[in-house]
């Protein structure tokens, strides 16, 4: 068969299966509200939304493969219509802002889809921990957030800046804070790293800029905007050119302001309300088969097992497993997850879950209570490989409860990087919810783009009731790369011949 017809074949099967899963949504979307409406625990529908939080853009530069700046946009794209149900509406600054709820990444293996998810749970670390010195406890599969030694590009022969940008909003403010940073070659770890800029703006004033002059010289302006003026502190207000002074004294190469001399100084306030949604409302799980969450309850007796209806109910409903699972207290008061199994007299005995269940099993167990946290918290869960061994349907269900306002009331979004197909469907996600990660194969640096990017004119621009997956499984828009095993099977059976 050639590679037309394969590629023919494979969009054709592929294109049923999407079929049958359209007519599932409904099917999908009834089951999630069984899971909603029959389990307080999950969701509380007549809640009130006290906080409303939103990831609009996060720009990095110099991490790893991705040499350039690169944006990563959950704002809409112009002219792009359709699908309203991905989109969150707010109103800043006079200006109407459409954020998206959802946004999925396809890329080739090694092209750098981790490498985007790594770049934010990078930045993450360094604005909840304040500085750019590296860090004794890695917290996470991701070495380079606690090495910063590895984040700039190998390939560099003397040191670029390493850039980080995020814009988000917290209630009523938007937020838009970016560090640039020299941190040396790729493994060095005896660089003298510094700041070199350092900007936090809030409505699109500027609050604070810093920037390095060179040798020790360092220039620092701190302009408290009204828009935050009851969250200043008192001395700050009373004379804010020598607190701006005594901040100066007290700036360190290696620290952020932020956390440093304008939280102390300016505003424990704003500050907080900065790392809180760090901490909790911008979730990043790198390396989603390493997670695992640490489960905490109230006067745990040991050998006493603990069952999540919740959990169960979900487990149940995806049809992930037929055993209900639980957590069982050692004398370390380390809760262990353990699989209840139901014997032939009517007992139940538990058994190690890690020894019994399938791993895909293990992975939604995991994950899946982050999907209820998001949900409950309007937070922007990233994920990488998210539905790795997750069956589709589950998938096809989680991001549905994602795009159902009746049900994401507190706007939550979901991140998540994938080889699976099915979600290259007009019907399912819009064209600027759909990005591609793609890696040169001669200078090896990686490039991120969103299919809304093509435009829609020409003969390369991409319309809404194209298809998809045949495009990019005809390679029309990158991110996608040959495979060809054959040549390396015939050196084996050419050496066999020989022996």
């Amino acid at each position: 068969m050639d590679v037309d017809s394969y590629i023919a074949s494979y969009a054709h099967c592929v294109s049923c299966i999407l079929q049958n899963l359209c007519k599932m949504r409904q099917f999908c979307l009834d089951v999630t509200k069984r899971i909603v409406y029959n389990n307080n625990v999950i969701l509380n529908k007549s809640c009130k939304m006290e906080v409303f939080h939103m990831l609009l853009e996060f720009r990095f530069q110099n991490y790893k493969s991705f040499r350039e700046e690169t944006s990563f946009s959950m704002m809409a794209a112009p002219k792009q219509k359709g699908l309203d149900y991905s989109l969150f509406n707010i109103k800043k600054q006079g200006k109407n802002i459409k954020g998206l709820c959802s946004s999925v990444i396809y890329g080739s293996n090694a092209a750098g889809k981790t490498t985007v998810v790594g770049a934010m749970d990078t930045f993450r670390s360094i604005v909840l921990r304040g500085n750019i010195r590296n860090s004794e406890d890695i917290g996470s599969p991701n070495h380079a957030a606690s090495n910063l030694s590895l984040v700039p590009n190998q390939m560099l022969t003397k040191p670029e800046p390493v850039e980080f940008f995020i814009d988000f909003v917290v209630d009523k403010f938007r937020i838009q804070y970016g560090v640039v940073m020299d941190l040396g070659l790729f493994l060095d770890d005896k660089y003298e790293r510094k700041i070199l800029s350092e900007v936090l703006t809030v409505n699109g004033n500027i609050i604070f800029e810093r920037k390095h002059l060179g040798s020790k010289s360092v220039s620092l302006k701190v302009e408290p905007c009204k828009d935050i003026a009851t969250l200043i502190s008192k001395t700050a207000k009373a004379d804010n050119a020598s607190a701006v002074m005594i901040a100066m004294e007290g700036l360190d190469g290696e620290e952020l302001f932020l956390t440093g001399g304008f939280k102390l100084i300016f505003s424990q306030a704003l500050v907080k309300m900065i790392t809180d949604w760090f901490t909790n409302q911008f979730i990043v799980v790198y390396r989603a088969d390493a997670a695992h969450l640490e489960r905490r309850f109230s006067n745990p007796k040991e050998n006493s097992i603990y069952v999540s209806e919740t959990l169960n109910n979900a487990i149940n409903l995806f049809g992930v497993n037929a055993n209900p699972v639980g957590y069982t207290m050692d004398k370390d008061s380390e809760a262990k997850l353990v699989s209840l199994i139901h014997t032939g007299d009517n007992q139940s005995i538990a058994l190690p879950a890690d020894i019994y269940e399938s791993y895909g099993t293990i992975r939604f167990i995991n994950l899946f209570p982050l999907v209820i946290r998001a949900l409950r918290t309007g937070a922007t869960l990233v994920v990488d490989e998210f539905d790795a061994s997750i069956h589709p349907i589950a998938l096809m269900n989680i991001l549905n409860l994602f795009h159902n306002d009746e049900i994401n009331i507190h706007h939550a979004q979901l991140i998540f990087n994938t080889h699976n197909p099915i979600f290259l469907n007009a019907n399912l996600l819009r064209r600027d919810e759909i990005k591609f990660v793609e890696r040169d194969s001669e200078d090896h640096t990686s490039t991120l783009f969103a299919l809304s990017d093509f435009g829609t004119a020409g003969e390369n621009g991409v319309r809404k009731n194209d298809d998809y997956l045949k495009s990019y499984l005809a390679n029309q828009y990158g991110g996608i790369a040959e495979v060809d095993f054959s040549s390396v099977f015939e050196k084996l059976n050419d050496a066999e011949n020989e022996v």
